[in-house]
């Protein structure tokens, strides 16, 4: 799974492109987001990114000096931006920028640079570059291991799509892949950069907003569907990843 941050200092837009994109289906995860350059850098210095989705006009620093300050992380950018300006653009290609989007957003386009992106990666030659100076046996040993992780996480998130309108915790899993629960919650965390009951939220969160979509369902019958037992636990989680109630997401255009 390719980890990937979205820096945009509006609000709407910022979780317009988190929830409107299926990050699971483009073999990606959504690590964290960010509202000006400034908070950019941290995270990106924090979470260490694949791909980071980010505005040029924000607060405090553009999203260009944000780039321009983090080239060392080694991450593919995405600028989306509300200006046509040919001076953006040419900085933006200097820095090497996969791409550079206007505003309003095309998700279909977003989703299709997103893909292009991903489908140019190669593990084994990002991992060969940064462990060049490293003798053959312990890159080797290191690629194993990093397989055997990410072949877990699979497994993790292959269960939680199979049963995420369950009542689920980590130790049936566990149970389930014969391992332990603390190895399993290291290895998750590892590798995706949040826990184990994070990313389950958040893959809820994404499903309530499909279903919310679809229209079939009303509002307590998502929250049950998408594994919430308790409506108000559910718009309390909801409104932390979107910024919205249930109700107020319904009755709007996100971007």
């Amino acid at each position: 799974m390719y980890r990937v941050v979205v820096i945009e200092d509006e609000e709407a837009i910022r979780k317009g492109i988190i929830m409107s994109i299926d990050f699971s289906a483009l073999n990606c995860i959504l690590i964290g987001e960010a509202s000006n350059g400034v908070e950019g850098i941290k995270l990106i210095q924090e979470k260490k990114p694949d791909i980071v989705i980010t505005d040029v006009t924000m607060p405090l620093m553009s999203g260009i000096e944000m780039i321009e300050q983090t080239l060392e992380y080694n991450y593919t950018s995405i600028i989306i931006s509300g200006y046509d300006e040919f001076s953006y653009a040419k900085k933006a290609i200097k820095l090497g920028v996969c791409d550079y989007l206007m505003k309003p957003i095309d998700k279909e386009e977003l989703n299709n640079v997103i893909q292009s992106i991903v489908s140019g990666f190669d593990l084994s030659s990002k991992i060969s570059g940064l462990l060049k100076e490293k003798n053959q046996i312990e890159h080797i040993q290191l690629l194993e291991t990093l397989n055997k992780e990410d072949h877990l996480v699979d497994k993790i998130m292959e269960y939680i799509n199979l049963h995420y309108s369950e009542k689920i915790f980590l130790s049936d899993i566990a149970d389930v892949l014969n391992y332990s629960e603390s190895l399993l919650s290291k290895r998750f965390r590892r590798v995706t950069q949040m826990t184990f009951n994070e990313y389950l939220n958040r893959f809820r969160i994404q499903k309530s907003i499909e279903y919310m979509k679809k229209g079939t369902y009303g509002l307590t019958e998502i929250s049950d569907i998408c594994g919430f037992s308790d409506y108000k636990y559910f718009s309390t989680v909801f409104k932390k990843y979107t910024g919205y109630t249930p109700s107020q997401f319904t009755n709007m255009i996100v971007w």
